[in-house]
């Protein structure tokens, strides 16, 4: 007999509909999977015949064809398991068809036939809505994170015995319904997870250029670097970012969770939609794929993960040069691109780059003071020249905000300066007046603004263009640090309400490019 169902698999960070069919025919007793299965889908042989029997049902001792389609597309996972399994029970007569029909069947098999959860259900269940399905039986601990899909009829199955209709099973493992979730209603208000409170800038003493700086950075969502001796509070500075960036949109909210979901660090049965933004920190050791994404089939990197959110890489020039380097594509391009034998998969990579680092190996150049002789820099101007060197130029030239962070003069009490919940205020400001101006320009955030819609939104008065052109040839810019100090320069003419470019916005847009200016050789 012969039998199709519907299951899902993913690929990239979106779901990708896989038709498993079955045969049996007369034979000698074997089972064949075809369609490019990896070790984990032909391994689901053993998992679907003890799970069968040991459920009950029998196991056809005849000749059964596997085949998942489109064979041409590489197979991975255990989400096949249950489709499988349902397939072989079908076509043998031990299930009923109409149970099984235009449903789709996400699930792992445990040997004694618990149906086990799996990740990347949420973009799954998102392109079978789109695919027209309407049912999906899936593992009971997915149920919480397919509802976040709205529209959909649910069956979370302990185990393969659920695959009965209600009236026939009446075991200890009873079927579990889940209603239908309007993703634009419940699940967008109150599905929102639970997250510790986030830090607050008013615990940082003194420092009031750089939170202006960071202020000015996350308005806009340009990338930042603070670099100063040790101690002196970049690390805590940037840790307190996530306190002030607005929270996620509805659609914004949908991307971050389905990345998470496909990465496995997103399941149980309170799964929520992820209302706060990512703030990833990957330690110096990780390598070019972990950063980027990779593996045969790749799989989603830190800058994936950071999506709508921040990448924090602290120390940046204790990474290796190679890793840093393969920053420059997700940087402009908002996305990474990676070519593999058997696929080619982009992933989203639209994330604010924020980084420290010290001024040179030992820390200490530049913050010598009378008062602290100890303090003084050993370092020779070959080493610090070593130092800096490993952040090329062309990566140096896609941070928009360089800020030096010095040593506190002296002991400032906490509460001065602004708190995170009057900069968060500052900052949504100017998330309103550029969310006023998408019509025009088609980009959420001020860095992304390019060539026309940039010209057209940062109007520059003639004391501003004078200054800004008085910089590009004093400095030695690029065209694109000229581009960038545009952006940055609107982005605080928004914070401070003002529709035009003036001269003090494009002054204050050239003090945080302090690294990027000509200076002396050291």
């Amino acid at each position: 007999m012969y039998t199709k169902l519907i299951s899902a698999s993913v690929l990239g960070v979106n779901g990708r509909i896989i038709e498993v069919e079955v045969d049996i025919a007369s034979g000698l007793p074997q089972v064949n999977i075809v369609g490019l299965p990896d070790t984990a889908v032909r391994e689901s042989v053993e998992r679907v015949r003890a799970a069968v029997k040991n459920c009950g049902f029998q196991f056809p001792l005849q000749r059964i064809t596997v085949n998942l389609a489109p064979a041409d597309m590489r197979k991975e996972g255990t989400a096949y398991d249950l489709a499988i399994a349902a397939g072989v029970l079908a076509a043998s007569g031990q299930v009923a068809s109409d149970r099984l029909r235009d449903a789709l069947l996400i699930g792992e098999l445990a040997l004694n036939g618990d149906i086990k959860p799996v990740s990347g259900v949420l973009p799954m269940v998102e392109q079978a809505k789109r695919n027209g399905v309407s049912r999906v039986l899936l593992a009971a601990g997915n149920l919480a994170e397919a509802s976040l899909i709205g529209g959909m009829e649910l069956e979370g199955l302990a185990c393969l015995k659920s695959l009965l209709a209600p009236e026939v099973y009446n075991g200890q493992r009873p079927l579990t319904r889940s209603s239908s979730v309007s993703f634009h209603a419940e699940a967008a208000s109150d599905g929102v997870e639970s997250s510790p409170p986030a830090l607050d800038f008013a615990d940082v003493l003194g420092q009031h250029q750089a939170k202006q700086a960071l202020l000015t950075a996350v308005a806009g969502r340009h990338n930042l670097l603070l670099c100063g001796p040790p101690g002196t509070g970049k690390t805590m500075l940037i840790q307190r970012i996530p306190g002030i960036m607005p929270p996620l949109s509805d659609e914004e909210a949908l991307e971050v969770t389905k990345i998470y979901s496909v990465a496995g660090k997103f399941a149980g049965e309170d799964a929520r939609l992820l209302r706060s933004r990512p703030f990833r920190t990957p330690h110096h050791t990780i390598s070019a794929g972990g950063l980027i994404g990779g593996g045969t089939i790749p799989k989603p990197g830190e800058t994936t993960l950071a999506h709508h959110g921040v990448l924090f890489l602290d120390e940046l020039p204790e990474f290796s040069r190679q890793v840093l380097e393969v920053l420059r594509q997700p940087l402009e391009e908002q996305s990474v691109t990676i070519a593999r034998a058997r696929a080619v998969l982009t992933f989203p990579a639209r994330f604010m780059l924020a980084c420290s680092m010290n001024p040179c190996p030992c820390g200490f150049y530049g913050s010598v003071s009378a008062a602290n002789i100890s303090t003084a820099c050993t370092c020779s101007a070959n080493k610090i020249a070593a130092y800096r060197n490993k952040i090329s130029g062309p990566l140096l030239d896609r941070i928009d905000v360089q800020v030096e962070v010095p040593r506190p003069s002296s002991f400032l009490e906490a509460g001065k300066g602004m708190s995170s919940a009057e900069m968060l205020e500052k900052v949504l400001t100017a998330k309103e007046r550029q969310e006023a101006r998408r019509q025009s320009t088609g980009v959420n955030w001020n860095s992304e603004l390019y060539g026309s819609a940039l010209r057209q939104t940062a109007k520059l008065d003639a004391k501003a263009r004078q200054l800004l052109e008085q910089a590009y040839q004093l400095l030695g810019l690029s065209m694109r640090a000229h581009d960038r100090l545009l952006k940055l320069s609107r982005t605080i003419a928004d914070l401070q309400e003002q529709e035009q470019i003036k001269e003090e916005h494009i002054a204050e847009a050239i003090q945080y490019r302090c690294l990027d200016r000509k200076t002396e050789a050291i």
